[in-house]
């Protein structure tokens, strides 16, 4: 490539915000003729393209950054979906210099690909280069995006900055408006949609990839434009953070026109799925994250052994299961996120039934009794206790209880308390090390299940539940390795488009805006949801009288996915969730006078609190791209 454009990169280093240090062989091994000019060339550029991307998969944490190995601190433990053992209260993304770095690298090299391969375009067929590009475009931005939705208004770079020809004041680009970045957003994926092809080989994009991407990033602006209460302006009064209220509409509108486009090209998997069968409708649910030929499936990110590789099921496996490395249970659910789901027995407030008439627990032969009628979709996300995995029943409790139950038991701590249990008539274990204890009629048995719940061991399932959604079925134990796991990542799937639909349409619907019956789609688009996850259906339109029906489903079928913290970021919710919130777990115990079970709701008996930051809405930018230029508003409280 052009001596230039590596004189670029050194100088940008330090003078712009917007370009960095690009890992290109030198001139002597590549130029761009042996680019641009065959097929191989392009798809080995794209090829690494696409590996840079920022999406945030299996090796995503908000404490370490992308494509981090060690996983210790899930997303999901920061949004109420989980706790876990290495997370104890509410925290931000930590890595911002990372997403901000290889966020414009990625840019550069999408410009410089946009700006080169017209020059020799003659060795291609036009729908080919008119592909290439769209697909360039569509790159950057899902690139713009990441940075967006974590910076608000940032540096808009659309071709590739000079040096020594340009001056460095021009090459100290200021942030634009948030709003001005979600439009070229819209710009470039509305380019992508209209110049790519309707088929693309795995792992890459097509023009109705594009279209889902932009059902995405404009059910988020419009979310930002309705509800952000936190503004920033730079010194002529151009606003950085926020979008205004009279945008709303717009955003949405163009949400639900994108998703529109994908209708009849993609739908929901329902290869195993049957009417009425609890048990094949959970199946079909797990079997449609492993299934290469999902028709939901629109963009994925592949994994191979040995060449790439994560640690999922190494790092949330029930304990019982867990491998060689010694990890297991980093994902727990709470009860809060598991009684969202229909099925379970329920106090009119919502919350799980585990008393009586009379305030005495409810005793069950089994623990999966209580789960007798719950929705597949939940078994199918979470294992609850006494479930069954790879062959195998998961045992979940917390401990025996040894008083008399003649009469029944009554609360073992009051109601929302937050003290340990007490010791007299529970015995309990620290970790997997148990001392059996001798029942009534002789028979020992441990004082927790094979995978907790410990009082002094995070390698258990903590709240009561372990995580199922994406965990191998039938791997071998000698493969569940931090260095084994292989599964591919589903970056979008049709259901998420389904909810982008129904969530802009529901806002459109609230507005009072025309053109469509916005309810009676947003209906439509969530009960198609909620008949693939065997949930109750809406009755009638006047079941979905509140956005929250939208949002809750979203949070159902996206769960563990790495999207609930963006989705509660953008509605500005998670300030309210997280104002000294406890989450609450659901602790079995074994009974021993009967041999059988209660169940008991309660707070987190770690009692971790979080409370969520009002100025995370919007993330620090890092601190040595202020330096390199003043032009550069940083954004409040930091």
């Amino acid at each position: 490539m052009k001596r230039k454009i590596y004189t670029l990169v050194a100088v940008l280093a330090y003078c712009l915000t917007a370009c960095t240090k690009l890992d290109i062989p030198p001139m002597n091994v590549i130029q761009d003729k042996d680019v641009f000019t065959s097929e191989g060339g392009i798809r080995i550029y794209m090829a690494r393209a696409y590996s840079e991307l920022p999406l945030e998969d299996f090796r995503y944490s908000q404490t370490r950054g992308l494509n981090f190995f060690w996983i210790i601190s899930p997303p999901s433990a920061n949004t109420g979906e989980a706790l876990s053992r290495d997370l104890g209260s509410s925290t931000t993304e930590t890595f911002n210099p990372a997403y901000w770095e290889l966020g414009y690298r990625l840019i550069r090299e999408m410009n410089y690909f946009m700006q080169t391969l017209p020059q020799y375009a003659k060795n291609f067929q036009d729908a080919d280069v008119k592909h290439w590009l769209g697909e360039a475009r569509f790159i950057r931005a899902v690139t713009y995006m990441a940075l967006v939705k974590r910076y608000g208004g940032v540096p808009i770079v659309d071709k590739v900055l000079q040096y020594p020809d340009q001056k460095p004041e021009e090459l100290k680009i200021p942030r634009a408006s948030e709003e001005a970045v979600y439009d070229f957003i819209a710009a470039d994926l509305d380019y992508a949609y209209n110049n790519m092809q309707a088929t693309s080989v795995s792992g890459r994009a097509n023009k109705y990839t594009a279209a889902a991407f932009k059902s995405r990033a404009m059910v988020y602006a419009g979310s930002i434009a309705k509800y952000n209460q936190v503004t920033l302006f730079d010194g002529s009064q151009q606003r950085l953070c926020g979008i205004p209220a009279t945008k709303a509409n717009t955003y949405f509108k163009a949400a639900y026109d994108a998703a529109l486009l994908l209708e009849g090209k993609y739908s929901l998997y329902k290869k195993a799925w049957a009417a009425g069968d609890k048990q094949a409708q959970m199946q079909n649910y797990i079997n449609m994250f492993f299934d290469a030929g999902s028709p939901e499936n629109i963009l994925i990110k592949g994994y191979h052994y040995p060449e790439s590789v994560h640690g999922y099921d190494a790092y949330n496996v029930p304990r019982q299961l867990m491998g060689g490395n010694g990890y297991s249970a980093e994902v727990n659910p709470t009860l809060n996120f598991v009684e969202m789901f229909d099925g379970l027995p329920k106090n009119p407030d919502g919350t799980i039934q585990t008393l009586d008439a009379s305030g005495k627990y409810i005793m069950y032969n089994n623990t999966m009794d209580l789960f007798a009628n719950a929705e597949p979709r939940l078994r199918a996300t979470v294992i609850v206790p006494g479930d069954e995995f790879k062959k195998e029943k998961i045992e979940i409790y917390r401990g025996i209880y040894t008083g008399d139950a003649t009469n029944g038991i009554s609360r073992l701590l009051p109601d929302g308390s937050t003290s340990n249990y007490p010791t007299a008539n529970i015995v309990a274990s620290p970790n997997g090390n148990q001392t059996p204890y001798k029942l009534p009629d002789g028979t020992l048995r441990n004082p927790a299940g094979k995978s907790g719940v410990f009082t002094a061991d995070g390698t258990c399932a903590i709240s009561g539940f372990t995580v199922r959604k994406y965990l191998v079925p039938d791997k071998p134990t000698a493969e569940v390795l931090e260095n084994r796991a292989d599964q591919t990542w589903i970056e979008m799937r049709y259901a998420e488009v389904l909810l982008n639909r129904a969530e802009a349409a529901y806002e459109l619907y609230a507005a009072g805006q025309t053109g469509a019956n916005y309810l009676q789609d947003a209906f439509n688009a969530v009960n198609q949801i909620r008949d693939r996850a065997g949930a109750n259906l809406l009755a009638t339109t006047a079941d979905l009288n509140s956005i929250n029906i939208v949002r809750n489903e979203r949070r159902k079928e996206l769960a563990f996915e790495n999207k609930t913290w963006w989705d509660l970021k953008r509605w500005r919710i998670i300030d309210k969730e997280q104002n000294g919130t406890l989450y609450r777990v659901l602790m079995p115990f074994y009974v021993a006078q009967t041999g059988k079970y209660f169940f008991d709701a309660r707070t987190d008996e770690r009692n971790n609190r979080y409370t969520f930051d009002t100025r995370w809405y919007y993330q620090q930018i890092p601190a040595d791209q202020i330096s390199k230029s003043q032009n550069l508003v940083q954004n409040l409280g930091y």
